[in-house]
């Protein structure tokens, strides 16, 4: 069993570069507020507030940089709040379809997103070579296992192989606090 990083992915929003445009302002770009465990990607100072008629939510902070479509990921606690019923997918699967719709609010303007919103399905990261060393491969599913107060292994964890990857596990707020976890811990990767 490998030791891992587990982290929890509080809800945020992925834009396009059109959709920044629309919300913050013409020729506006992300404005790196602090690097994620990912390379290359960061929380951005920019957030927004998402709304449905049931509810709002202030201050979903953005990821960067931008992306080519725009996806919001919340947890299934956040899609009962807001009446949702988003489908649990991979949140690197650009097909849109079947997934909810949400009004997205900027300091500029509002979007209102007719699909688009998910709960992203657990995943491990991993670079090519973490892979080899691992034996795991792109798409497979395997465990992690956290100790402590609240021990629980998460059963069906996406494996995500890409070559610029840093081998963490992404958990949403409903399943970092099903596991008792602040910020960070580091489980075990059963494979």
């Amino acid at each position: 069993m490998a030791k891992v990083l587990v982290e929890v992915s509080a809800r945020h929003i992925h834009l396009t570069q059109e959709n920044v445009n629309k919300l913050f302002g013409e020729g506006h770009q992300l404005k790196p507020m602090r690097p994620l465990s990912q390379p290359g990607m960061f929380a951005a100072e920019e957030t927004v507030q998402l709304s449905t008629p049931k509810a709002a939510i202030e201050n979903v902070r953005v990821l960067g940089p931008v992306r080519n479509y725009t996806q919001v990921e919340i947890s299934k606690t956040e899609a009962i709040r807001f009446g949702l019923e988003p489908p649990v997918r991979d949140s690197e699967e650009i097909n849109l379809d079947a997934t909810a719709g949400i009004k997205v609010i900027g300091p500029k303007g509002e979007l209102n997103l007719e699909k688009g919103v998910i709960i992203a399905w657990r995943h491990i990261h991993v670079s090519n070579t973490q892979a080899l060393e691992l034996r795991l491969r792109d798409g497979q599913l395997v465990k992690v296992k956290i100790e402590g107060e609240r021990a629980i292994t998460f059963e069906n964890v996406l494996v995500r192989v890409r070559p610029n990857f840093s081998l963490a596990v992404h958990l949403d707020t409903d399943e970092g606090n099903a596991a008792g976890i602040k910020g960070s811990v580091i489980g075990e990767l059963i494979v």
